[in-house]
């Protein structure tokens, strides 16, 4: 059996992903159900995809939550917080 080793974007995609959608689902499988048909729907991407375009995300989230997609925000800030030192975390973080 051939184990493959994962790249650095693969990881930082996953991170990503797992924050977004952990900080998603702390407002209800409903929510992260919307923003996932929301994000493919409008710019035709998942979540994972969000790393390399915040911005899908950031207008998803306005679009659907208006002042409330803050307190999303800052739940995504919180899991992503030890990471936010690594460049493209930061981007991502900033970009949102």
């Amino acid at each position: 059996m051939v184990m493959l080793e994962a790249t650095d974007t693969q990881i930082k995609k996953a991170l990503v992903t797992i924050s977004v959608e952990q900080a998603l689902l702390e407002m209800g499988t409903p929510v992260l159900d919307e923003v996932t048909r929301a994000l493919y729907s409008n710019y035709n991407c998942y979540i994972p995809d969000c790393l390399d375009h915040p911005d899908y995300l950031k207008s998803v989230l306005k679009d659907l939550y208006g002042n409330g997609y803050s307190s999303i925000v800052s739940s995504i800030h919180k899991y992503l917080d030890e990471f936010a030192t690594q460049k493209p975390i930061e981007e991502f973080l900033i970009a949102i």
